[in-house]
Protein backbone atom coordinates (compact mmCIF):
# COMPACT_ATOMS: atom_id res chain seq x y z
CA UNK A 1 0.00 0.00 0.00
CA UNK A 2 1.30 3.28 -1.01
CA UNK A 3 1.82 6.11 2.01
CA UNK A 4 -0.37 8.43 0.45
CA UNK A 5 -3.14 6.25 0.22
CA UNK A 6 -5.81 6.68 3.22
CA UNK A 7 -6.32 4.15 5.53
CA UNK A 8 -10.78 3.69 6.49
CA UNK A 9 -12.10 2.16 9.09
CA UNK A 10 -15.28 0.39 8.80
CA UNK A 11 -18.30 1.74 11.03
CA UNK A 12 -20.26 -0.60 13.12
CA UNK A 13 -23.51 -1.55 11.77
CA UNK A 14 -25.37 0.52 14.81
CA UNK A 15 -23.30 3.36 13.91
CA UNK A 16 -24.34 3.15 9.93
CA UNK A 17 -27.96 2.77 10.93
CA UNK A 18 -28.18 5.10 13.89
CA UNK A 19 -29.14 8.70 13.12
CA UNK A 20 -27.51 11.84 14.92
CA UNK A 21 -30.58 12.22 17.31
CA UNK A 22 -30.24 8.96 18.36
CA UNK A 23 -26.72 9.24 19.65
CA UNK A 24 -27.13 12.43 21.19
CA UNK A 25 -29.67 10.75 22.84
CA UNK A 26 -27.83 8.11 24.23
CA UNK A 27 -25.21 10.63 25.74
CA UNK A 28 -28.31 12.65 27.31
CA UNK A 29 -28.87 12.16 31.45
CA UNK A 30 -31.65 9.94 32.07
CA UNK A 31 -33.84 9.76 34.78
CA UNK A 32 -33.76 5.88 36.20
CA UNK A 33 -35.93 4.15 38.74
CA UNK A 34 -33.65 2.55 41.59
CA UNK A 35 -34.55 0.60 44.55
CA UNK A 36 -34.13 2.33 47.71
CA UNK A 37 -32.35 -0.27 49.00
CA UNK A 38 -29.19 0.05 46.73
CA UNK A 39 -29.11 4.06 47.46
CA UNK A 40 -26.36 5.02 50.09
CA UNK A 41 -25.61 8.08 52.23
CA UNK A 42 -22.43 9.43 51.14
CA UNK A 43 -19.66 9.27 53.05
CA UNK A 44 -18.87 12.23 55.23
CA UNK A 45 -22.43 13.54 55.19
CA UNK A 46 -22.24 16.52 57.03
CA UNK A 47 -26.25 17.22 56.77
CA UNK A 48 -28.51 15.90 59.47
CA UNK A 49 -31.64 13.85 57.89
CA UNK A 50 -34.26 14.16 60.81
CA UNK A 51 -37.33 12.71 61.24
CA UNK A 52 -38.65 16.23 62.08
CA UNK A 53 -42.17 18.10 60.80
CA UNK A 54 -41.05 19.00 57.78
CA UNK A 55 -39.97 15.29 57.24
CA UNK A 56 -43.44 14.64 57.43
CA UNK A 57 -44.66 17.12 55.40
CA UNK A 58 -42.36 15.64 52.82
CA UNK A 59 -43.64 12.05 53.37
CA UNK A 60 -47.05 12.89 52.60
CA UNK A 61 -46.35 14.83 49.67
CA UNK A 62 -44.32 11.65 48.37
CA UNK A 63 -47.71 9.71 49.06
CA UNK A 64 -49.29 12.02 46.92
CA UNK A 65 -47.73 12.98 44.70
CA UNK A 66 -43.94 10.94 44.48
CA UNK A 67 -40.69 12.24 44.49
CA UNK A 68 -41.06 15.41 42.12
CA UNK A 69 -37.41 16.07 41.72
CA UNK A 70 -34.70 13.41 41.01
CA UNK A 71 -32.08 12.53 43.48
CA UNK A 72 -28.33 12.62 41.32
CA UNK A 73 -26.51 9.95 42.64
CA UNK A 74 -23.53 8.10 41.74
CA UNK A 75 -22.11 4.37 41.09
CA UNK A 76 -20.39 3.02 44.22
CA UNK A 77 -17.68 0.68 43.21
CA UNK A 78 -18.62 -1.55 46.11
CA UNK A 79 -22.08 -1.99 44.88
CA UNK A 80 -25.08 -0.02 44.47
CA UNK A 81 -25.11 3.97 44.18
CA UNK A 82 -23.74 6.81 46.31
CA UNK A 83 -26.44 9.41 46.47
CA UNK A 84 -24.97 12.69 46.12
CA UNK A 85 -28.27 15.27 46.33
CA UNK A 86 -31.28 13.47 47.61
CA UNK A 87 -30.54 12.48 51.37
CA UNK A 88 -34.30 13.45 52.59
CA UNK A 89 -36.32 12.27 49.50
CA UNK A 90 -34.40 8.93 50.12
CA UNK A 91 -35.44 9.00 53.69
CA UNK A 92 -39.15 10.11 53.38
CA UNK A 93 -39.35 7.68 50.48
CA UNK A 94 -38.34 4.76 53.13
CA UNK A 95 -40.91 6.01 55.17
CA UNK A 96 -43.96 6.62 52.96
CA UNK A 97 -43.71 2.60 51.93
CA UNK A 98 -42.00 2.98 48.28
CA UNK A 99 -40.00 0.38 47.10
CA UNK A 100 -38.29 3.03 44.10
CA UNK A 101 -37.56 6.59 43.53
CA UNK A 102 -36.09 8.58 40.38
CA UNK A 103 -32.38 9.08 40.35
CA UNK A 104 -30.01 10.69 37.97
CA UNK A 105 -26.94 8.65 38.11
CA UNK A 106 -23.69 10.53 36.91
CA UNK A 107 -19.96 9.54 37.14
CA UNK A 108 -18.29 12.03 39.17
CA UNK A 109 -15.34 12.25 41.15
CA UNK A 110 -15.02 12.60 44.64
CA UNK A 111 -14.04 16.52 44.76
CA UNK A 112 -17.19 17.21 42.09
CA UNK A 113 -19.88 14.98 44.09
CA UNK A 114 -18.75 17.06 47.29
CA UNK A 115 -19.68 20.31 45.95
CA UNK A 116 -22.40 19.34 44.47
CA UNK A 117 -23.49 17.57 47.35
CA UNK A 118 -22.63 21.13 49.43
CA UNK A 119 -24.21 23.54 47.10
CA UNK A 120 -27.28 21.50 46.75
CA UNK A 121 -28.25 21.32 50.50
CA UNK A 122 -26.59 24.90 51.32
CA UNK A 123 -30.21 26.19 49.54
CA UNK A 124 -32.17 24.97 52.45
CA UNK A 125 -33.24 28.02 54.40
CA UNK A 126 -32.23 26.84 57.61
CA UNK A 127 -29.08 24.78 58.64
CA UNK A 128 -26.97 24.22 61.91
CA UNK A 129 -23.77 25.69 62.42
CA UNK A 130 -22.40 22.04 62.44
CA UNK A 131 -23.64 21.28 59.34
CA UNK A 132 -22.74 24.77 57.52
CA UNK A 133 -19.06 24.17 59.07
CA UNK A 134 -18.21 20.55 57.55
CA UNK A 135 -20.06 21.80 54.49
CA UNK A 136 -18.27 24.55 54.51
CA UNK A 137 -14.89 22.32 55.09
CA UNK A 138 -15.64 19.61 52.76
CA UNK A 139 -16.21 21.90 49.56
CA UNK A 140 -13.03 24.29 50.82
CA UNK A 141 -10.91 20.86 50.34
CA UNK A 142 -12.43 19.90 47.34
CA UNK A 143 -11.83 23.26 45.68
CA UNK A 144 -9.00 23.23 46.72
CA UNK A 145 -7.99 20.46 44.90
CA UNK A 146 -9.36 21.66 42.23
CA UNK A 147 -8.12 25.14 41.64
CA UNK A 148 -11.08 27.67 42.57
CA UNK A 149 -11.89 30.18 39.50
CA UNK A 150 -14.85 32.66 39.46
CA UNK A 151 -16.02 33.15 35.79
CA UNK A 152 -17.62 36.06 36.32
CA UNK A 153 -14.22 37.65 37.77
CA UNK A 154 -12.39 35.31 35.34
CA UNK A 155 -9.17 34.67 37.83
CA UNK A 156 -8.04 32.70 40.42
CA UNK A 157 -9.82 32.71 43.68
CA UNK A 158 -9.03 32.10 47.40
CA UNK A 159 -11.14 28.97 48.05
CA UNK A 160 -13.12 30.50 50.92
CA UNK A 161 -13.82 33.60 48.79
CA UNK A 162 -15.64 31.46 46.06
CA UNK A 163 -18.00 29.56 48.95
CA UNK A 164 -18.54 33.05 50.40
CA UNK A 165 -19.90 34.03 46.88
CA UNK A 166 -21.64 30.82 46.66
CA UNK A 167 -23.14 31.09 49.58
CA UNK A 168 -23.86 34.73 50.32
CA UNK A 169 -21.26 34.53 53.34
CA UNK A 170 -18.45 36.96 53.68
CA UNK A 171 -14.66 35.23 53.46
CA UNK A 172 -13.82 35.27 57.21
CA UNK A 173 -17.38 34.11 57.90
CA UNK A 174 -16.73 31.03 55.74
CA UNK A 175 -13.63 30.87 57.70
CA UNK A 176 -14.94 31.41 61.12
CA UNK A 177 -17.72 28.72 59.82
CA UNK A 178 -15.30 25.97 59.45
CA UNK A 179 -13.05 26.88 62.81
CA UNK A 180 -16.09 25.46 64.60
CA UNK A 181 -15.12 22.12 63.21
CA UNK A 182 -11.93 22.07 66.10
CA UNK A 183 -15.16 21.99 68.35
CA UNK A 184 -15.23 18.40 70.52
CA UNK A 185 -18.42 17.31 69.29
CA UNK A 186 -19.85 17.67 72.80
CA UNK A 187 -19.76 21.63 72.42
CA UNK A 188 -20.79 21.76 68.87
CA UNK A 189 -24.06 19.93 69.31
CA UNK A 190 -24.37 22.57 72.31
CA UNK A 191 -23.76 25.54 69.59
CA UNK A 192 -26.49 23.80 67.46
CA UNK A 193 -29.23 23.75 70.11
CA UNK A 194 -27.87 27.03 71.08
CA UNK A 195 -27.26 26.98 74.43
CA UNK A 196 -23.73 28.37 73.06
CA UNK A 197 -24.16 31.11 70.81
CA UNK A 198 -21.49 31.57 67.23
CA UNK A 199 -19.27 34.09 68.62
CA UNK A 200 -18.54 32.16 72.20
CA UNK A 201 -18.20 28.61 70.16
CA UNK A 202 -15.65 30.65 67.84
CA UNK A 203 -13.17 32.06 70.67
CA UNK A 204 -13.57 28.27 72.65
CA UNK A 205 -12.30 26.50 69.31
CA UNK A 206 -8.77 27.90 69.99
CA UNK A 207 -8.72 25.49 73.08
CA UNK A 208 -7.02 22.23 73.07
CA UNK A 209 -9.32 19.53 72.76
CA UNK A 210 -7.98 18.21 76.43
CA UNK A 211 -9.06 22.08 77.30
CA UNK A 212 -12.28 21.47 75.91
CA UNK A 213 -12.99 18.11 77.17
CA UNK A 214 -12.19 20.01 81.23
CA UNK A 215 -14.82 22.76 79.92
CA UNK A 216 -16.98 20.19 79.70
CA UNK A 217 -16.74 19.28 83.22
CA UNK A 218 -16.41 22.49 84.80
CA UNK A 219 -19.84 23.98 82.77
CA UNK A 220 -21.22 21.18 83.93
CA UNK A 221 -19.83 21.69 87.64
CA UNK A 222 -20.86 25.55 87.61
CA UNK A 223 -24.08 24.96 85.80
CA UNK A 224 -23.19 27.68 83.38
CA UNK A 225 -22.09 28.40 79.60
CA UNK A 226 -19.36 30.82 78.40
CA UNK A 227 -20.64 34.50 77.37
CA UNK A 228 -18.22 36.19 74.47
CA UNK A 229 -16.18 38.02 77.11
CA UNK A 230 -15.47 34.96 79.24
CA UNK A 231 -14.67 32.38 76.00
CA UNK A 232 -12.04 35.47 75.04
CA UNK A 233 -10.58 35.26 78.21
CA UNK A 234 -10.66 31.09 78.08
CA UNK A 235 -8.78 31.51 74.83
CA UNK A 236 -5.91 34.32 76.46
CA UNK A 237 -5.68 31.55 79.14
CA UNK A 238 -4.85 28.53 76.71
CA UNK A 239 -2.55 30.44 74.60
CA UNK A 240 -0.69 31.44 77.69
CA UNK A 241 -0.25 27.98 78.77
CA UNK A 242 -2.47 28.81 81.84
CA UNK A 243 -6.17 27.25 81.12
CA UNK A 244 -6.60 24.55 84.46
CA UNK A 245 -10.04 23.58 85.60
CA UNK A 246 -9.85 25.72 88.50
CA UNK A 247 -9.02 29.08 86.01
CA UNK A 248 -12.30 27.48 84.05
CA UNK A 249 -14.67 27.64 86.88
CA UNK A 250 -13.52 30.79 88.44
CA UNK A 251 -13.91 32.23 85.24
CA UNK A 252 -17.72 30.35 84.86
CA UNK A 253 -18.58 31.50 88.95
CA UNK A 254 -18.16 34.99 87.89
CA UNK A 255 -21.28 37.39 87.85
CA UNK A 256 -22.83 38.31 83.79
CA UNK A 257 -24.22 41.13 82.73
CA UNK A 258 -27.56 41.44 83.98
CA UNK A 259 -30.02 40.84 80.88
CA UNK A 260 -31.35 44.14 81.17
CA UNK A 261 -28.17 45.21 79.78
CA UNK A 262 -29.33 43.54 76.61
CA UNK A 263 -30.53 45.16 73.44
CA UNK A 264 -32.36 42.45 71.43
CA UNK A 265 -34.04 43.50 67.58
CA UNK A 266 -36.07 40.84 65.84
CA UNK A 267 -35.03 39.76 62.50
CA UNK A 268 -38.16 41.64 60.67
CA UNK A 269 -36.33 44.61 62.09
CA UNK A 270 -32.95 44.05 60.75
CA UNK A 271 -33.85 42.57 57.78
CA UNK A 272 -35.03 45.68 55.86
CA UNK A 273 -31.66 46.94 56.29
CA UNK A 274 -29.87 44.06 54.50
CA UNK A 275 -30.05 42.36 51.10
CA UNK A 276 -32.29 39.13 50.72
CA UNK A 277 -28.92 36.58 50.28
CA UNK A 278 -27.47 37.77 53.93
CA UNK A 279 -27.69 34.92 56.17
CA UNK A 280 -28.26 35.46 59.53
CA UNK A 281 -24.74 34.82 60.41
CA UNK A 282 -23.59 37.56 57.89
CA UNK A 283 -26.10 40.46 59.29
CA UNK A 284 -24.22 39.46 62.75
CA UNK A 285 -21.15 39.81 61.83
CA UNK A 286 -21.63 42.90 59.65
CA UNK A 287 -23.49 44.78 62.80
CA UNK A 288 -20.16 43.89 64.80
CA UNK A 289 -18.25 45.53 62.55
CA UNK A 290 -20.22 48.64 62.16
CA UNK A 291 -20.27 49.05 65.82
CA UNK A 292 -16.32 48.43 65.91
CA UNK A 293 -16.00 51.33 63.08
CA UNK A 294 -18.37 53.35 65.21
CA UNK A 295 -16.62 52.57 68.85
CA UNK A 296 -13.48 53.59 66.89
CA UNK A 297 -14.74 56.67 65.53
CA UNK A 298 -15.72 57.59 68.89
CA UNK A 299 -12.49 57.00 70.57
CA UNK A 300 -10.30 59.35 68.07
CA UNK A 301 -13.18 61.94 68.51
CA UNK A 302 -12.72 61.80 72.41
CA UNK A 303 -8.85 61.95 71.71
CA UNK A 304 -8.92 64.72 69.30
CA UNK A 305 -11.56 66.44 72.11
CA UNK A 306 -8.98 66.02 74.79
CA UNK A 307 -5.92 66.94 73.01
CA UNK A 308 -7.59 70.53 72.17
Amino acid sequence: MKDNEKKFVLASFDEIFSTQESRDDAKREKVMEIPLSDLHTFKGHPFKVLDDEKMVETVESIKQYGVLVPAIARPDPDGGYEIVSGHRRHRASQLAGMETMPVIVRDLDDDAAIIIMVDSNLQRETLLPSERAFAYKMKRDALNHQGATSPQLGEKLLTVEKIGLDAGDSKNQVLRYIRLTKLIPQLLDMVDVKKIAFNPAYELSFLAVEEQEQLLDAMESEQSTPSLSQAQRLKQLSQEGICTPEAMCAILREEKKRDVEKVTLGADTLRKYFPKNYTPARIEATIISLLEQWQRKQRDKQQRDQGR
